[in-house]
Parts: C-alpha cells; structure tokens; sequence
C-alpha cells in the first residue's frame, strides 16, 4: 500500500499503518484537521485519514457511556447528547477558529489532544471521562483497552498514556467515553473592575465557598470588550465570572448567595442561561484572544495562586481560567515569540509547563512547542514510545524533535 490513506474499517486501518511499518514509512495521523496546526510541524511521507472512522456505535443514556468512531465530530455527539440532557463533562474546546478550519474537531482528536473546558476546575480533564478504546499501534497492531462500565478499571492507565500523546502512541480507531447529565439551568455573576491579584484572590474564595461554582475566570478589560455578550462587552472594564449550574431553583439561590458574598469587593451583574452559556462557550474556545490572527497563542497551566504573576511577568494580552491556573497568552511573534520569557515565569512559578498553541510553521519548528521534560520523564518518555511505536512511524516529531 503505498500514498495517502482514509480507512473506513478497523481492518483498514490496520493495514495502512501495518503498510507504512513495512515500507519504513511515516504517517501524519489526522482526524478532522482542526488542530493540525498544534504541536511542532510534522514531517512524514504519508497521511492518515482517521475521519471516516465516524458514527456514534453505542449509546446507553441510563448507564451514562458513549462508544464513537474517533472520527465522529463533536458538534454531532454534543446534539446527541443534548437531546438526552446530558452532556460531555469535560467541556472540550472547539478550536476551528482558533486555527481558522471552521469545525469543531472529533471526538478522538479532542481525547488525543487531552483537551477540557472552563468545567475541568471541578469535573477533570478529557482523560478522566476516557473509559476505553481500540487503537492501532505503531507496530501495526489492533490492541483495546479500557471498557464500557464506568466502574470497570480494566486498561485505565493505558487510557491515560493514550490521552493526551496527540497520536504520537497509537491511532485512534474508536473511543469510549462517560457522559454527564447536564445541568437544567446556569447562571454567571460578575464581578467588574478587579486586577488580575484580586481576581485570583476572589477566584479561590469562591471555588472554596459551598457554592459549587463550576466557572472562574478572569478577562481583563480589552479581551472583555471582544466578547459578544452585551454585559461584558459593555463593560468598559475587567470582567471577573463565576458559573454556577444545577436545577432553576438551586442555580440562582447559589448565585444569589455568592453575589451577596462578593459584593462588597466590586460591582455586580448576573447573566442568565442563555448569556451564561455564550460567555462560556467564549471562554472555552479562547474567543477573547482570536482577532489578532498576527499573534502566538500560548496555554498555561500554573498553580492557580501564581497566575497573577505570571501574567504580570510576561508582556502579553491574556485571559485567565481554572481560578487563574490556566492562562491563555496572546504575544507578539518577534523574536522566539515569548517562549524564554514564558518558561522563565512558570518557573519563578513553582512549576507548571507552558505550550505554544498558535504560531506558524517556521516559529513552531524553531522554539520548543511543549514543556522540554526532564531528562528522568524524557527518557520514560522514549521507552513508552519504544513500547508502542519503535520505528516511528506515527506523528514523528508532534511533540518533541527526533521522537
């Protein structure tokens, strides 16, 4: 078998990559190519298509599971799900616009990608809600792991290997993934005019308070003036949110209580369901920091009580989530785009790691785009690379140079 590949069979699949072992080729593995562009440019002879590995295969509303071809686009599992009332629970981002594809990616490139949401704070990462999956290896060899019960750990740990290695490890045939009901109601309170140390502050009492917040994040006051719900917009100042969701009654009695709580600090305003998911949405797709197509995009993650810092220490326009762990960098591309400067407040931090998200292909082939590891959890990474794909085949180079 020799070009390019879009199998639409797990057998198929097998073959292609089986193929690309014998010919000691490479493959660029794709599912809907929205985040083509995250991770350093990969050089490989062949593509392979996952995206006819699509279509929701198993669904049990009552036992919360969803089985789906890797290549199934979120958009259609999130409107099946949402005619359930249920959700998935780790909120993944839709990043078409942020990479200008217009889509909202698939099921196994949000899982490979170990993408979550503003609700990951309470309900975890992508790899959390990860029950199981059939893959193939870079050996060109079908393995599962995983199940389809909830409370079965069978193969757990090897969801989370698979999690998160932008399929580097192994391709995606399909996913298995537990879903969520989703809450009947949301509200937002907002608080105006804080400073990024307050904000933080103000974040950790709330997630700490008994209200079971589900949202914190924090916009400065020009990514506030680009969202396009009008109370934020026209704020014509820093924008504080917090997400609290449950049944009508328990919603807004919470966020009554929190905005009785925080009102002493700022002025408050409350957005109901229907702003509040917009807002969210907004925050989740990092829509605050889009316009400028001319900036690097970069992904934080920090001790939440250091994100003050960090943004203070780093010249960029930034959006902060997770009660200030996460923090979404927009900076200017001269130079090695802010990378020297990122890493060096992360670790005046105390640790965390820093990715390039957005920035084009000679910048992400010349800066390291992940977190360079230690030498300790470098080495553990090439044996579990070794394990799963010893020629090289998948992804070359996604994630580290030469790996």
């Amino acid at each position: 078998m020799t070009g390019n590949s879009r199998p639409q069979t797990l057998e198929q699949l097998r073959d292609a990559v089986a193929a690309a072992v014998a010919d000691t080729a490479t493959l660029e593995v794709l599912g809907g190519g929205t985040k083509r562009g995250f991770g350093r440019p990969v050089q490989a002879a062949r593509v392979l298509d996952l995206s006819a590995l699509a279509g929701v295969r198993s669904y049990e509303p009552a036992e919360l599971v969803l089985t789906a071809g890797a290549g199934t686009p979120l958009a259609e599992i999130e409107a099946l799900l949402a005619g359930k009332g249920q959700m998935l629970g780790f909120e993944p981002p839709h990043l078409g616009a942020l990479y200008g594809t217009g889509n909202a990616g698939t099921l196994g490139g949000a899982i490979a990608a170990n993408l979550a949401g503003p609700r990951r704070i309470r309900l975890g990462a992508a790899r959390d809600h990860f029950l199981g999956a059939v893959s193939v290896s870079g050996r060109g060899e079908v393995f599962k792991a995983g199940g389809k019960v909830v409370k079965n750990v069978t193969g757990y740990d090897l969801c989370k290997l698979l999690a998160g290695s932008f399929g580097t490890l192994a391709a995606l045939e399909e996913v298995t993934v537990k879903v969520l009901p989703a809450p009947a109601r949301q509200r937002t309170a907002l608080l105006f005019g804080l400073g990024p140390a307050e904000a933080v502050s103000v974040m950790a009492q709330a997630l700490n308070s008994p209200h079971e917040v589900s949202g914190a994040a924090y916009l400065p006051a020009a990514a506030a003036q680009r969202s396009s719900v009008d109370y934020v917009r026209r704020a014509g100042t820093s924008v504080t949110a917090f997400r609290l969701e449950g049944t009508p009654r328990s919603s807004e009695t919470r966020c009554k209580a929190l905005c009785g709580q925080l009102s002493h600090l700022a002025a408050i305003e409350e957005l109901h369901t229907m702003n509040s998911i917009k807002h969210w949405q907004e925050i989740r797709d990092v829509a605050p920091l889009l316009p400028d197509a001319a900036k690097a995009i970069w992904r934080v993650s920090v001790p939440p009580s250091a994100g003050a810092a960090v943004v203070a220490a780093v010249s960029a326009e930034f959006v902060l989530d997770w009660g200030g762990g996460l923090i979404w960098l927009a900076t200017d591309l001269a130079g090695d785009a802010g990378t020297t400067a990122i890493r060096a407040a992360v670790r005046a931090a105390g640790g965390g790691h820093a990715t390039l998200v957005r920035a084009p292909l000679p910048v992400r082939a010349a800066v390291p785009v992940f977190e360079p590891p230690e030498a300790a959890l470098a080495a553990l990474s090439a044996r579990v690379k070794e394990q799963f794909d010893p020629r090289g085949v998948l992804n070359p180079g996604r994630i580290y140079a030469g790996s």
